[in-house]
């Protein structure tokens, strides 16, 4: 398999991290990190898995900036009243 074949397919099969919130990407996030950790998967999996942490973590940075960015809205708002 071509590496923009496995790039596709890891895509794909994080396709479903999107519609997670935070708290379900954070905690499949945890558990990634934790089998990551323990290092009895081969090569292609961990792969894989590193592959799903980064969608992971991306996933929860998006919910922490837009969280930021509703906080920020709402302080600028008060100081205007």
């Amino acid at each position: 398999m071509s590496p923009e074949s496995k790039a596709k397919n890891a895509a794909e099969a994080n396709a479903d991290v999107a519609k997670l919130s935070y708290e379900e990407a954070r905690d499949q996030l945890v558990k990634v990190v934790a089998e990551l950790e323990q290092g009895a998967v081969t090569l292609e999996a961990s792969l894989a898995l590193w592959e799903r942490g980064e969608a992971l973590a991306n996933q929860c940075e998006s919910w922490l900036s837009g969280a930021r960015k509703r906080l920020d809205a709402a302080v600028a708002k008060k100081k205007a009243e």
